[in-house]
């Protein structure tokens, strides 16, 4: 007697439509508040949504600041790219420790939960304490000599030394939880058959964790490029980054420097943008991904 194997039916509307009707509330009132601000942003840097005067379309606003635009994007792009290297590097360093369970990892587990919660303004006020000319570290260690400029100096390092620092708790959190779910089975059995451990991080490690990092960089890719508060802090008064300068338009005594200040705005949308289109576009031919 012959008896037939049951086939598993494929998820059918019924599966997913749950778990979708409960995100949608959060993800219109997130799109309206989005999708709100950026239109308005658009209209005003095209003269549509003037503060004064009847509106006229015009890109008027986008050549203001012609010459310092384009140090300004290579400025906010170099910031956002070295930050996230060195929060990756950090980040991927401190979830190998993580996940071998011994004592340091939970140490550095326990550091980064502490560090995830602490606003970046807080941090950038540490990192200014600590390295500034006037610092802890100045005091500690520079005996009569001249303390270098990692604070408001012409390379940026307390900015980066910031966001390293902060984004790389992040990145550790996201690689952690890929790490301890898909790979540490295949670690052990890679061990097991002999297979040393910069061969297992190279072919087992690193590829496996390789989509969670991609996501993490370009969220602080993102988040960096279009944060402010630390650059404006840490850094130097010329040149300016876009937020800082886009801030800098929009407290600007002239009502006429708004559109100016939404028209830096867009332009640092249109490059996050940019870089979230990229990074989607390596995860969908990743086959890890799939």
């Amino acid at each position: 007697m012959r008896t037939k194997m049951a086939t598993p039916s494929p998820a059918g509307p019924r599966t997913w439509l749950p778990g979708t009707l409960m995100v949608v509330p959060a993800v219109v009132l997130a799109a309206f508040v989005v999708i709100g601000g950026m239109v308005t942003a658009l209209a005003q840097s095209l003269g549509l949504f003037p503060l004064v005067g009847p509106p006229s379309l015009t890109v008027a606003a986008y050549g203001a600041h012609a010459a310092d635009l384009p140090v300004g994007i290579a400025l906010s792009l170099a910031i956002a790219t070295v930050s996230t290297v060195v929060a990756c590097v950090v980040g991927f360093s401190a979830a190998l420790i993580i996940v071998q369970g011994k004592w340091c990892g939970k140490l550095v587990a326990a550091l980064g939960t502490l560090t995830i919660p602490v606003p970046h303004i807080v941090g950038a006020a540490s990192i200014s304490l600590l390295l500034a000319d006037s610092g802890l570290l100045a005091r500690l260690f520079n005996n009569g000599g001249q303390w270098p400029e990692l604070v408001g100096g012409p390379w940026w390092i307390g900015v980066v030394a910031e966001y390293g620092w902060k984004e790389s708790a992040f990145v550790a959190l996201v690689v952690t939880g890929t790490l301890a779910t898909r790979a540490v089975s295949y670690d052990e059995t890679a061990a097991l058959l002999g297979a040393g451990r910069l061969r297992r991080l190279r072919h087992i490690l690193i590829p496996l964790s390789l989509p969670a990092l991609t996501v993490s960089a370009t969220i602080v890719f993102v988040y960096s490029l279009g944060s402010y508060e630390v650059a404006w802090l840490l850094g130097r008064a010329y040149p300016e980054p876009l937020p800082v300068m886009a801030l800098r338009l929009f407290n600007a005594a002239t009502l006429t420097s708004r559109p100016e200040a939404a028209a830096v705005a867009i332009l640092t949308t249109v490059l996050s943008m940019a870089a979230v289109a990229a990074s989607l576009a390596y995860l969908r031919r990743s086959a890890l991904w799939r």
